[in-house]
Order: C-alpha cells, then sequence, then structure tokens
C-alpha cells in the first residue's frame, strides 16, 4: 500500500468554558504498517457532537462520559469509515464501520470493545447515516424515545431540541407510531418550520417565544411524553405540564454543558404529584436492542416515514468550526463533517 499520511486535530489546549479555534491544534503523521489483528480504516464522515467539549475539559464539564483528553491527544469522536487493508479474521477490505475513529483521517484498529464499531449492513442508502439514523443518533432517538418514553398510540409528545439530530428523529418515530399530537421546541422560525415539515403538530421557538406561556396555550391538558434534550429552565418548565403517569426522558442537557454552577430544577416535587416517571438514558445501555432499533428505522426510512436531517460541512480543515457552531444553535439536525473526497458513497 502506497505511503499514507494521517491528518489528525488533537487538544492544544484546555477549554474552561466556550471553546475556541485556539483549543485545537493540526498535526499530521505518517500511517505504520498493520499488525495481526489489526485494521486500517479510511475516515469518511465524522461526528459532531455536544459532549466533545467537556472530553477537551480538565475537568469533563461534569459530563464526560469518555476518559478525559490530555495536550496533544488526538480529539475524541465516532465515525464512519471504510475499512482499506486487514489482518483481523472478521474484517475485509470494503466493510464499511461506524465507531470510535476520532478526529482524524486514518485510523489502524484492533476493533476494542473500548471504540464501539459496529459494522454496518447493506441497506442502499448513503453511508452517513451511519452517524443518523442508523447509527447511535438513531439508536438515541428510537431506544430513549420507545423503550424509556413508553409511547402509545394517542399520546401527546413534547420534544426539546426538535431540529437536532436525536429530536428531529423523535418527532418523526411518534406520528410514525401513531401519537395524536407532537409538540416540537427549537430555536428560529427557520428551525421550526422545519420541524413542522417533519410532522410536528406545532412549534415553540425558544429564541422568540415565551416558553411557559407557550406551553400553556398548547398543552392545556398536559404531555404523555416528554423527551428532553436541552435541560435547563426549557425542562423545569415542562415540568409544569405532566400528565398522571406521564413519562419524562432525559437524552441531553445542551443548554446546560457551558454553565460553571449545575442548574438545579425547582419543579421536580411535581414528578410525584403526578405519578410520573423521569428517566435517564444512556445509549451504551440499550445495546441489546440497536438491531431492533436500525431495523425499524430503515424500514420507515423505506416507507418515508422518516428523513435524517443531516447538517453536513466538507473539508477536514472544517472539524474545529464545526464544533465551535453547535454550541450557537447554527447546526439543522445531525451535524457532521465529509472528510473525505468525493460524491457520497451507498452501500
Amino acid at each position: 500500500m502506497k505511503h499514507l499520511v494521517n491528518q489528525q486535530w488533537t487538544v492544544g489546549e484546555h477549554p474552561t468554558k466556550e471553546v475556541g479555534h485556539q483549543h485545537f491544534k493540526y498535526q499530521e503523521s505518517s500511517v505504520p504498517q498493520l499488525e495481526a489483528g489489526q485494521i486500517l480504516i479510511k475516515s469518511h464522515y465524522l461526528n459532531i457532537a455536544p459532549v466533545m467539549r467537556m472530553y477537551m475539559m480538565k475537568d469533563g464539564g461534569g459530563f464526560s462520559t469518555e476518559k478525559l483528553l490530555s495536550i496533544g491527544d488526538v480529539i475524541h469522536g465516532r465515525g464512519v469509515g471504510e475499512v482499506i487493508d486487514s489482518q483481523h479474521p472478521e474484517y475485509k477490505s470494503g466493510d464499511y464501520v461506524h465507531g470510535q475513529l476520532g478526529w482524524q483521517t486514518y485510523k489502524i484498529s484492533s476493533v476494542t470493545q473500548q471504540e464501539k464499531f459496529v459494522k454496518m449492513k447493506r441497506r442502499g442508502v448513503p453511508i452517513h447515516n451511519g452517524l443518523s439514523a442508523l447509527g447511535m443518533t438513531g439508536y438515541s432517538a428510537y431506544c430513549g424515545f420507545i423503550h424509556k418514553g413508553l409511547p402509545h398510540e394517542g399520546d401527546v409528545v413534547l420534544v426539546s431540541g426538535a431540529a437536532g439530530g436525536v429530536g428531529s428523529m423523535v418527532v418523526q418515530i411518534a406520528k410514525a407510531i401513531g401519537c395524536s399530537s407532537v409538540l416540537g421546541i427549537a430555536g428560529g422560525p427557520e428551525k421550526c418550520n422545519i420541524v413542522e415539515g417533519l410532522g410536528a403538530d406545532a412549534t415553540i421557538d425558544y429564541k422568540n417565544d415565551n416558553v411557559a406561556e407557550r406551553l400553556d396555550e398548547l398543552l392545556p391538558d398536559g404531555y404523555d411524553v416528554f423527551f428532553d434534550n436541552v435541560g435547563g429552565p426549557i425542562f423545569d418548565a415542562s415540568l409544569n405540564h405532566l400528565k398522571r403517569g406521564s413519562r419524562v426522558v432525559l437524552c441531553g442537557a445542551i443548554s446546560e454543558y457551558a454553565m460553571k454552577e449545575p442548574y438545579i430544577p425547582q419543579n421536580t416535587f411535581k414528578i410525584r404529584r403526578k405519578a410520573a416517571s423521569l428517566n435517564g438514558f444512556f445509549v451504551y445501555e440499550h445495546k441489546h436492542q440497536f438491531e431492533e432499533a436500525e431495523t425499524n428505522m430503515a424500514s420507515w426510512i423505506k416507507d418515508k416515514k422518516l428523513k435524517a436531517l443531516v447538517d453536513m460541512d466538507h473539508g477536514f480543515d472544517r472539524m474545529p468550526h464545526a464544533l465551535i457552531g453547535l454550541y450557537t444553535g447554527t447546526n439543522i439536525g445531525k451535524r457532521m463533517v465529509k472528510v473525505s473526497e468525493g460524491e457520497d458513497l451507498i452501500y
């Protein structure tokens, strides 16, 4: 195999709050020869996720679920890649995988459990779905909503972060299974219009509306399921609209990630009063349900009941920019970066 140069983004400085270009450092290195049991993966698409800033902080910001990074470490993150060389009995050139590639254009892997690689199945769709509907984002939406939210036909559903990668799919799953009404919370008229285009019956623009007043207006009888991706004051306000026995799923808390002090909700006592349930969700606790999730999500895609919103940037040099913009709400759908050249690959 010809000489390959691996491009990498590493931690240049530890952020303390907002992340900026000074926190990233670019480097190049040669790709060594494979050893027995290893595979060489070429990155095609790299994931951009809110929690990445936490890995880069010295203390993890209180939210990190992975090993914290030191200065000079390659930034941690998932990606979709192509196996281009293999010394591993279960992988061959031409296989596609999604898993922990990190911010780099090539990765040599021994396919450890920690890397969480999933070999992709042929489904005749663009491979970037491995970072959206047919990967951890889709697994989060499906497993969190179906197995933690326990929705039923006819339920009223509230979704925060409804224009994001996970939230936008929860909106569509709720409609696909027959929930009667879906209300989405998103930031700005453009995002609200997109969420309604995905099937939401109504939206709240948290940047321009009074969220508490709009919740009063749109949920006079409360909700059955609340799928929360943002935390903070919106989570707190939502607890004023619990039905008896309703289910709240805590999937994310992006509004809290940059806070210096933890946000303390004021309305949690209402969960007890309404005999409701508050369910923490962590996607890797649901590995036994990933096959179910992927099968159903792929079926809904083919039946045009589900569309994965993808916010695609292009070029490995755009990685820092793409992450910085995520915290200012510039993304619509699942943000990722195409780091390889050529057309989108179908697999």
